[in-house]
């Protein structure tokens, strides 16, 4: 046989164990896609308050998620975790070692959804917890020293079946402008940093999260605003996760809502909780979500049919102000949605809350901007017959800030 003849056997070889294969890949893929699902609804169980039930319905989540696909280092991870909170020491560092054989992205950037970044400020310890989560007395921040921001806007989709949002990307941009105005925000221009469309993916949006945690000192002040797309509970079958549609999220295959595409590429939601809650350091930090569930989760027919109009959950905005001076501000109640006005070329929500800030040259305490909102908000949409109430969430009762207070410094931006 020459040399020709047995490159053309030796490709059809490797071509027939790629056929035999794929199949047992896909449903590996899927597998895994399923596992990592569940490692989410774990991570949405707990929280550093958390009792010792919520510990043990998440350990049997990620125990199901290695069920699913054993290979999923982050499952072991949390895994190991969640062992060590419970007591179960050797458990803990067996899950630990397997975390470490199987790759841990988790591990390797040394997150901990169990360590607050800041001091708890809520005094809460759970009943039922053997040893108490220790409350560390109110911090009070000294003067800003530094400004740092994240504005997320999507508009438009790679998955052509997510219904576009007219407004999201002007929404992005015009609080961004407010932000770098000297007269409303006075954050430094190389501290506010955008994504709308597809600059806006979920990595890009993860890398965005981690530079600011890794910049902002606790005299700092924080801003993350996102726009775009959510799914609710419901949209999730397997387990209700909330999750935020970046620009490269797939939802459909052939018209039909794909569970598994969904999960393998939103961006969770408790993802950005853990981000705000365990590591950003600044104590005063601020959340805006005006997400819209206006559109796209797949019926039973060929083309989608609209979402359940559903806000983020309202344990994943109390998780979000875990810590010490976080406020979070969702643009909608649970079962009402987020609402765009072609009038106003904006969202409802993020149009007043330019106009508050702007009218208050960005000194009004954010816990008096809310309620203005609040208020412009619910009775502009009910006069053309509608409802949506924004909600806020804060860390402790007396967690309050401006955006715009005198910088102790005038330092320019950090590298």
């Amino acid at each position: 046989m020459n040399s020709r003849s047995r490159s053309i056997l030796a490709s059809l070889a490797l071509l027939a164990a790629t056929l035999i294969a794929s199949p047992c890949a896909r449903a590996q893929g899927i597998r895994c896609g399923a596992g990592r699902d569940l490692i989410v609804q774990a991570l949405e169980q707990i929280t550093p308050q958390s009792d010792s039930k919520a510990f043990s319905d998440a350990l049997e989540l990620l125990k199901s998620a290695l069920s699913e696909c054993p290979e999923l280092g982050d499952a072991w991870y949390y895994r190991s975790l969640v062992e060590k909170r419970l007591g179960h020491q050797a458990l803990a560092d067996y899950a630990l070692g397997k975390a470490r054989f199987n790759g841990s992205d988790a591990l390797d950037q040394g997150l901990d959804p169990l360590v607050l970044s800041t001091p708890a400020s809520r005094g809460i310890e759970a009943e039922g917890v053997e040893t108490p989560v220790p409350v560390a007395p109110p911090v009070k921040p000294g003067p800003v020293q530094q400004k740092w921001a994240l504005v997320v806007g999507i508009g438009h989709f790679t998955d052509a079946q997510i219904p576009q949002l007219n407004y999201t990307g002007s929404d992005a941009t015009a609080f961004a402008a407010a932000l770098k105005d000297p007269s409303i925000g006075g954050f430094p221009a190389d501290n506010v940093h955008v994504l709308t469309d597809d600059q806006a993916t979920t990595k890009n949006i993860k890398e965005e999260l981690n530079w600011i945690a890794r910049h902002a000192e606790p005299n700092d002040l924080v801003v993350i605003y996102i726009a775009t797309h959510g799914t609710p509970r419901t949209t999730d079958s397997a387990g209700g996760a909330n999750y935020l549609v970046t620009y490269d999220t797939e939802v459909y295959s052939g018209g039909k809502l794909d569970e598994d595409a969904l999960y393998a590429t939103a961006y969770p939601m408790v993802e950005l909780a853990n981000a705000v809650s365990t590591r950003m350091k600044a104590l005063r930090t601020a959340v805006f979500l005006d997400t819209c569930y206006s559109g796209g989760a797949a019926g039973n027919g060929s083309q989608p049919s609209a979402l359940a109009n559903t806000a983020p959950s309202g344990a994943m905005l109390t998780h979000m102000a875990d810590g010490t001076g976080r406020i979070v501000m969702a643009a909608s109640e649970v079962n009402e949605e987020s609402l765009e006005s072609s009038q106003l070329k904006h969202g409802y929500f993020t149009y007043y809350l330019l106009q508050v800030l702007k009218t208050g040259k960005g000194e009004t305490p954010l816990s008096q901007v809310y309620a203005s909102v609040a208020q412009q908000v619910s009775k502009s949409v009910s006069s053309q017959g509608m409802h949506q109430h924004p909600v806020m969430n804060r860390s402790s009762s007396d967690a309050d800030f401006a955006l715009r207070t005198p910088p102790a410094t005038t330092a320019k931006a950090r590298p």
